[in-house]
């Protein structure tokens, strides 16, 4: 039996109580849309209590769990989707589970934004990254499970050449990719590699702090927006001022913070940082893009001359459906791709990923091709997740 204090036993009990009549109705198109075919069903009687089914989730080492009204406890591990289809959770069940981790001030921010992204601790069990959010005006929730230790290159199955790009003294290392394809875990690793070798000054920005770097080497301060400062181009500017050695910006969202990073990369700091792009190429174009025509040369040139790679990632299903492994595009910014991006020739890049292999660049079908050849990924995995098929058929031939 499990070992409940009394205020922990009495949440369950009121939780797992079944909806009432008067309360909402199940919506099947919800349901089915929240929880494909569900690979290994969640028990019916897990809980309904935060801590319990956070500690199953953990237990079954799923990296996300997902709280929709009238619906199902919902996880997901190795990338798939796996959900109880009894007890649902109602509307009303949602806002007790979750409102308690909000103080009285966070909770007027997510009724005023109708979406909140915060961190929190619950003890003997873990850290996790929350993301409160309204969807057909019920509160809904996307909970990340944080490992409890930094991750390591090896661990997250990441060549060890990336841990050449941070011996670099300045420069901007871009880490790219959708939600989900591990952008947080690969920086977490370099971070690591750079507290473990080198006795820095290393100041991180994030929203919200995901891993807790305690000092080895080097001596990290790390900022968290909405708690530490305002937002993520005020923080920059004020660290600029702290000599810093490494900056990590856990996401240039606004013009202000792209073109601080840029100054930054110049002007002898390491930068480390975020895009949500799906390639390479498209990280340089999405910089640029965001400044009006009148300054876009202006940073074309600053990010030729800061720019030292851009890491373009995917996470893809393992063959076996236990874990995936990360598929990797990788531009160097040697001297061939910095007169490009100076020179406003971004369609050319794709042709110096292909010709770039002595400098270490690798295209994206590459690195699927190799994982097929391994047999770490399936072909159809590949085909899923290739950007150009033509590339991908030429490396698996």
């Amino acid at each position: 039996m499990p070992d409940y204090n009394p205020e922990l036993e009495s949440l369950v009990r009121e939780l797992n109580k079944k909806a009432t009549p008067g309360g909402p109705a199940a919506d099947p198109s919800v349901a089915q849309a929240a929880a494909p075919q569900p690979v290994e069903p969640l028990p019916a009687g897990v809980a309904h209590s935060l801590d319990r089914i956070l500690r199953y989730a953990a237990e079954r080492d799923a990296s996300d769990v997902l709280f929709v009204a009238n619906c199902g406890v919902v996880l997901r591990r190795g990338g798939r989707i796996e959900r109880s289809m009894d007890p649902i959770l109602n509307a009303q069940e949602i806002r007790d589970l979750l409102l308690p981790l909000l103080s009285a001030e966070r909770r007027e921010e997510l009724e005023a934004r109708r979406s909140f992204d915060f961190s929190f601790v619950r003890e003997g069990i873990g850290r996790f990254r929350a993301n409160l959010h309204y969807q057909r005006g019920t509160l809904a929730a996307a909970v990340r499970i944080l490992p409890a230790e930094i991750p390591t290159l090896e661990s997250l199955h990441l060549p060890a050449s990336l841990g050449k790009l941070i011996e670099r003294k300045q420069g901007l290392i871009l880490v790219t990719g959708p939600t989900g394809s591990g952008k947080t875990s690969t920086q977490a690793a370099l971070m690591g590699i750079v507290n473990r070798k080198y006795p820095y000054h290393v100041v991180t920005i994030e929203d919200p702090i995901e891993y807790y770097h305690a000092d080895e080497q080097s001596v990290f301060e790390q900022i968290e927006i909405g708690h530490d400062s305002n937002d993520f181009a005020s923080a920059l500017r004020s660290i600029l001022r702290q000599n810093p050695d490494v900056i990590l910006v856990g996401e240039m969202r606004d013009p202000e913070t792209v073109a601080t990073v840029l100054s930054a990369a110049e002007t002898g700091h390491l930068v480390l940082s975020t895009l949500h792009t799906n390639d390479a190429v498209q990280a340089v174009n999405r910089i640029v893009d965001q400044f009006p025509a009148g300054r876009q040369v202006q940073i074309r040139q600053q990010l030729s001359l800061g720019l030292l790679a851009v890491i373009a990632q995917q996470l893809i299903p393992a063959v076996d459906g236990e874990g995936r492994f990360p598929a990797l595009e990788i531009l160097v910014a040697n001297t061939a791709v910095r007169h490009l991006i100076r020179k406003g020739e971004d369609h050319m890049l794709s042709s110096q990923l292909s010709l770039g292999r002595s400098d270490g660049m690798v295209m994206m079908e590459q690195s699927l091709a190799e994982l097929v050849q391994k047999g770490a990924i399936t072909r159809e995995a590949a085909n899923m997740h290739c950007l150009r098929e033509g590339e991908l058929q030429r490396y698996l031939s």
